[in-house]
């Protein structure tokens, strides 16, 4: 039996995290992916990446346009083990913070909190101002966890993927999933 998992690129700055979930999702095998794209991240893949946007539908089992209001994902009835945006921009976490549910991202996510399932925002924006930090203190009170993409250094990494494997990394510990993506505090 495989798990589902969300996975939603939203239009921030570093759209490397949702892709490279996406991958190690995918060479984990155990699990089932339904992957939401918005269309400033699709822009945001073309000027990050090498990676096609094509190239990043294909790492995803399921995979529906952030307007697909019929998507499974978009039900309470459909149960998956959560959902993560990775990365999450201050747009989709104010649409979340305030339950507008306008994109299909945005009503994924608010059927997790209102299921009670985990979700995770990487939310990925500096400096912060105060309408930013008070949209994460509701996620939070509304059971969201938020993961701001701040790689740790303790474990030296030598590249940028090492870097973008501890935050894919750390997305993968608030969902309990184990993985093998960076070196542990001490080990």
């Amino acid at each position: 039996m495989t798990d589902e998992i969300i996975i939603g690129i939203s239009g921030a700055s570093g759209v490397q995290y949702g892709i490279r979930l996406l991958e190690a999702f995918k060479d984990m095998g155990n699990f089932e992916t339904h992957l939401i794209i918005s269309g400033s991240a699709e822009k945001l893949i073309k000027i990050e990446t090498g990676f096609s946007v094509q190239d990043v539908k294909q790492l995803g089992k399921h995979v529906y346009a952030d307007n697909d209001f019929t998507a499974p994902v978009a039900s309470g009835s459909h149960r998956t083990k959560g959902m993560i945006i990775a990365p999450c921009s201050m747009k989709t976490l104010a649409s979340i913070a305030t339950g507008m549910s306008d994109t299909l991202i945005s009503r994924a996510a608010d059927v997790c909190l209102k299921e009670r399932r985990p979700l995770v925002l990487m939310v990925r924006e500096t400096p912060l101002n105060l309408i930013h930090v008070e949209n994460m203190e509701r996620a939070i009170k509304a059971g969201a966890s938020i993961l701001p993409a701040c790689p740790a250094f303790y474990p030296k990494p030598k590249t940028i993927d090492e870097i973008i494997d501890f935050m894919a990394g750390r997305a993968l510990d608030l969902l309990g999933i184990e993985h093998k993506l960076y070196r542990r505090w001490r080990e």
